[in-house]
């Protein structure tokens, strides 16, 4: 013996929650104008009266490109100077050499890193 099939429950409106609006709700009297989005606004852009945004700004030059810094790793460092990794720390933590801190590592400037080796020279007799 089957049981009976049945036809699926017609869906149902859901109700909004009190003070809210259903979904494709327009109010009455809304008329939709061509090219407007939901609920008969027009994008800013297509307003009447609205200049575009990118004629708001006067044209003024722009400001020179800053030189791009770049950063070298300790690992990095201590290479080029061929010491080891304890001695960077131990430089950058003495404030011999300039550091940066990201987070739980150190990134130095490749400009101190030249810089601390042109002072570092010493003249032998």
């Amino acid at each position: 013996m089957s049981l009976p099939q049945r036809s699926p429950a017609p869906a149902l409106a859901r109700q909004a929650a009190p003070g809210r609006r259903p979904a494709g709700y327009q109010p009455a009297g809304a008329r939709l104008q061509p090219g407007a989005g939901p609920l008969g606004q027009r994008p800013m852009a297509m307003r009447p009266g609205m200049p575009h945004p990118a004629a708001a700004r006067p044209m003024t030059e722009r400001p020179a490109p800053r030189p791009a810094v770049a950063f070298l790793t300790v690992a990095e460092v201590a290479a080029i100077m061929r010491v080891s990794k304890m001695t960077v720390y131990r430089l950058v933590h003495g404030g011999e050499m300039a550091a940066v801190r990201v987070g739980r590592s150190f990134r130095v400037p490749e400009p101190a890193v030249r810089e601390y080796l042109a002072d570092a020279r010493t003249d032998v007799a």
